[in-house]
Protein backbone atom coordinates (compact mmCIF):
# COMPACT_ATOMS: atom_id res chain seq x y z
CA UNK A 1 0.00 0.00 0.00
CA UNK A 2 1.32 3.37 -1.07
CA UNK A 3 2.05 5.74 2.26
CA UNK A 4 1.44 9.54 1.57
CA UNK A 5 3.91 12.32 3.48
CA UNK A 6 1.14 14.94 4.42
CA UNK A 7 3.85 17.10 6.45
CA UNK A 8 4.78 19.54 4.21
CA UNK A 9 1.07 20.02 3.12
CA UNK A 10 0.59 21.00 7.08
CA UNK A 11 3.51 22.68 7.26
CA UNK A 12 2.79 24.96 4.25
CA UNK A 13 -0.65 26.01 5.60
CA UNK A 14 0.87 26.76 9.07
CA UNK A 15 3.01 29.40 7.07
CA UNK A 16 -0.14 30.72 5.22
CA UNK A 17 -2.41 30.58 8.44
CA UNK A 18 0.30 32.68 10.32
CA UNK A 19 0.89 35.01 7.02
CA UNK A 20 -2.74 35.80 7.28
CA UNK A 21 -2.57 36.69 11.05
CA UNK A 22 0.31 38.84 10.51
CA UNK A 23 -1.56 40.56 7.54
CA UNK A 24 -4.77 41.01 9.67
CA UNK A 25 -2.70 42.18 12.68
CA UNK A 26 -0.74 44.67 10.43
CA UNK A 27 -3.95 45.57 8.62
CA UNK A 28 -5.79 46.31 12.64
CA UNK A 29 -2.87 48.50 13.34
CA UNK A 30 -2.87 50.46 10.97
CA UNK A 31 -6.07 50.95 11.23
CA UNK A 32 -5.77 51.76 14.70
CA UNK A 33 -3.38 54.13 13.94
CA UNK A 34 -5.21 56.10 11.42
CA UNK A 35 -8.40 56.04 13.74
CA UNK A 36 -5.85 57.37 16.58
CA UNK A 37 -4.39 60.22 13.92
CA UNK A 38 -8.35 61.37 12.57
CA UNK A 39 -9.44 61.51 16.59
CA UNK A 40 -6.62 63.95 17.15
CA UNK A 41 -6.96 65.53 14.10
CA UNK A 42 -11.01 65.83 15.29
CA UNK A 43 -10.03 66.97 18.91
CA UNK A 44 -7.22 69.36 17.97
CA UNK A 45 -9.51 70.80 15.38
CA UNK A 46 -12.27 71.19 17.85
CA UNK A 47 -9.65 72.66 20.38
CA UNK A 48 -8.64 75.17 18.13
CA UNK A 49 -12.19 76.36 17.24
CA UNK A 50 -13.07 76.22 20.93
CA UNK A 51 -10.04 78.32 21.93
CA UNK A 52 -11.04 80.52 19.06
CA UNK A 53 -14.56 81.59 20.43
CA UNK A 54 -12.72 81.99 24.21
CA UNK A 55 -10.70 84.38 22.44
CA UNK A 56 -13.65 86.16 20.42
CA UNK A 57 -15.56 86.30 23.88
CA UNK A 58 -12.59 87.64 25.37
CA UNK A 59 -11.93 90.09 23.19
CA UNK A 60 -16.34 91.19 23.27
CA UNK A 61 -15.85 90.89 26.87
CA UNK A 62 -13.01 93.96 27.12
CA UNK A 63 -15.04 95.76 24.52
CA UNK A 64 -18.21 95.34 27.28
CA UNK A 65 -15.89 96.80 30.09
CA UNK A 66 -14.56 99.54 27.82
CA UNK A 67 -18.37 100.54 27.09
CA UNK A 68 -19.38 100.16 30.97
CA UNK A 69 -16.40 102.45 31.61
CA UNK A 70 -17.64 105.08 29.31
CA UNK A 71 -20.90 104.92 30.75
CA UNK A 72 -19.88 105.08 34.09
CA UNK A 73 -17.75 107.87 33.14
CA UNK A 74 -21.14 110.08 31.50
CA UNK A 75 -22.69 108.81 34.31
CA UNK A 76 -20.62 110.46 36.65
CA UNK A 77 -20.28 113.50 33.93
CA UNK A 78 -24.18 113.65 34.30
CA UNK A 79 -24.33 113.60 38.25
CA UNK A 80 -21.54 116.87 38.10
CA UNK A 81 -23.24 118.27 35.71
CA UNK A 82 -26.69 118.39 37.54
CA UNK A 83 -25.48 119.28 40.41
CA UNK A 84 -23.81 122.36 38.82
CA UNK A 85 -27.35 123.29 37.37
CA UNK A 86 -28.87 123.22 40.80
CA UNK A 87 -26.06 125.49 42.29
CA UNK A 88 -27.00 127.48 39.27
CA UNK A 89 -30.57 127.72 39.94
CA UNK A 90 -30.22 128.56 43.10
CA UNK A 91 -28.09 131.26 42.20
CA UNK A 92 -30.37 132.21 39.99
CA UNK A 93 -33.22 132.15 42.55
CA UNK A 94 -31.10 133.70 45.14
CA UNK A 95 -29.84 136.73 43.51
CA UNK A 96 -33.26 138.79 44.09
CA UNK A 97 -33.48 137.69 47.69
CA UNK A 98 -30.53 139.59 48.88
CA UNK A 99 -31.99 142.92 47.07
CA UNK A 100 -35.12 142.24 49.33
CA UNK A 101 -33.32 141.18 52.20
CA UNK A 102 -31.13 144.57 52.44
CA UNK A 103 -34.47 146.33 51.61
CA UNK A 104 -35.77 144.79 54.34
CA UNK A 105 -33.37 145.36 56.98
CA UNK A 106 -33.48 149.23 55.68
CA UNK A 107 -36.92 149.11 56.56
CA UNK A 108 -36.59 147.34 59.80
CA UNK A 109 -34.13 149.83 61.14
CA UNK A 110 -36.11 152.06 63.38
CA UNK A 111 -35.11 155.50 64.28
CA UNK A 112 -32.21 155.86 66.73
CA UNK A 113 -30.57 152.15 65.63
CA UNK A 114 -27.56 152.23 62.89
CA UNK A 115 -25.64 149.14 62.32
CA UNK A 116 -22.02 149.21 62.00
CA UNK A 117 -21.78 145.76 60.35
CA UNK A 118 -23.50 143.31 58.83
CA UNK A 119 -22.28 139.25 58.01
CA UNK A 120 -23.77 136.86 56.51
CA UNK A 121 -22.92 133.24 56.99
CA UNK A 122 -25.25 130.70 54.41
CA UNK A 123 -29.03 132.15 55.59
CA UNK A 124 -27.65 133.59 59.18
CA UNK A 125 -27.29 137.47 59.24
CA UNK A 126 -25.46 138.89 61.94
CA UNK A 127 -25.79 142.20 63.05
CA UNK A 128 -23.84 145.11 64.99
CA UNK A 129 -24.45 148.18 65.81
CA UNK A 130 -24.90 151.08 67.89
CA UNK A 131 -28.80 152.05 69.45
CA UNK A 132 -29.75 154.49 71.58
CA UNK A 133 -31.14 152.76 74.17
CA UNK A 134 -31.94 148.53 74.73
CA UNK A 135 -35.57 149.77 73.95
CA UNK A 136 -34.14 150.42 70.17
CA UNK A 137 -32.77 147.33 69.83
CA UNK A 138 -36.44 145.09 71.23
CA UNK A 139 -38.31 147.40 68.41
CA UNK A 140 -35.61 146.43 65.54
CA UNK A 141 -35.96 142.78 66.64
CA UNK A 142 -39.52 143.10 66.79
CA UNK A 143 -39.40 144.44 63.60
CA UNK A 144 -37.18 141.49 62.01
CA UNK A 145 -39.69 139.29 63.88
CA UNK A 146 -42.75 140.56 61.46
CA UNK A 147 -40.55 140.72 58.55
CA UNK A 148 -41.02 138.88 55.43
CA UNK A 149 -37.78 138.11 54.75
CA UNK A 150 -36.04 137.91 57.96
CA UNK A 151 -37.14 135.82 61.02
CA UNK A 152 -35.98 134.54 64.04
CA UNK A 153 -34.30 137.26 65.96
CA UNK A 154 -31.95 136.33 68.14
CA UNK A 155 -29.59 139.03 70.82
CA UNK A 156 -26.58 137.94 71.53
CA UNK A 157 -25.09 141.02 73.03
CA UNK A 158 -26.26 144.73 74.31
CA UNK A 159 -23.07 146.81 75.98
CA UNK A 160 -23.73 150.79 77.40
CA UNK A 161 -21.22 152.60 76.12
CA UNK A 162 -19.64 154.26 78.80
CA UNK A 163 -18.34 156.92 76.80
CA UNK A 164 -21.45 158.67 75.75
CA UNK A 165 -24.93 157.83 75.25
CA UNK A 166 -26.46 154.84 73.39
CA UNK A 167 -25.51 150.69 73.38
CA UNK A 168 -23.71 148.96 71.48
CA UNK A 169 -25.61 145.50 70.40
CA UNK A 170 -25.23 142.12 68.46
CA UNK A 171 -27.77 140.14 67.29
CA UNK A 172 -28.64 137.60 64.75
CA UNK A 173 -31.51 136.13 62.41
CA UNK A 174 -32.66 133.68 59.71
CA UNK A 175 -32.91 134.91 56.15
CA UNK A 176 -35.95 133.41 54.86
CA UNK A 177 -35.27 131.69 51.32
CA UNK A 178 -37.55 130.88 48.90
CA UNK A 179 -37.45 127.29 49.58
CA UNK A 180 -37.52 128.18 53.22
CA UNK A 181 -40.92 127.60 55.43
CA UNK A 182 -42.27 131.74 55.37
CA UNK A 183 -44.67 130.22 58.26
CA UNK A 184 -41.43 128.56 60.33
CA UNK A 185 -41.46 128.95 63.81
CA UNK A 186 -41.24 131.93 65.52
CA UNK A 187 -41.75 131.21 68.98
CA UNK A 188 -39.80 132.66 71.56
CA UNK A 189 -39.27 135.41 69.54
CA UNK A 190 -41.54 138.09 72.24
CA UNK A 191 -39.59 136.34 75.32
CA UNK A 192 -36.27 137.18 73.68
CA UNK A 193 -37.40 140.99 73.18
CA UNK A 194 -38.80 141.60 76.31
CA UNK A 195 -35.25 140.23 77.96
CA UNK A 196 -33.89 142.81 75.27
CA UNK A 197 -35.80 145.90 76.72
CA UNK A 198 -35.36 144.40 79.99
CA UNK A 199 -32.03 144.20 80.14
CA UNK A 200 -31.60 140.50 80.94
CA UNK A 201 -29.26 138.04 79.68
CA UNK A 202 -26.42 138.99 77.72
CA UNK A 203 -26.54 142.42 78.79
CA UNK A 204 -23.07 144.41 80.02
CA UNK A 205 -23.05 147.51 81.78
Amino acid sequence: MPRINLLPHRESRRRERKLKFFVALAAAAGAGVVTAFAAYLMYGSMIEGQQRRNDRLRAEIKTLDKQIEEINDLESAKQKFIARMEIIEKLQRSRPEIVHVFDEIVHALPEGVYLTSVQQNGNKLKFQGVAQSSTRVSSFMRNIDGSQWLRNPELEVVETSKSGPGSSFTLSADQVTTSSDDAGPRAGAGAKIRKASLGGAGVRQ
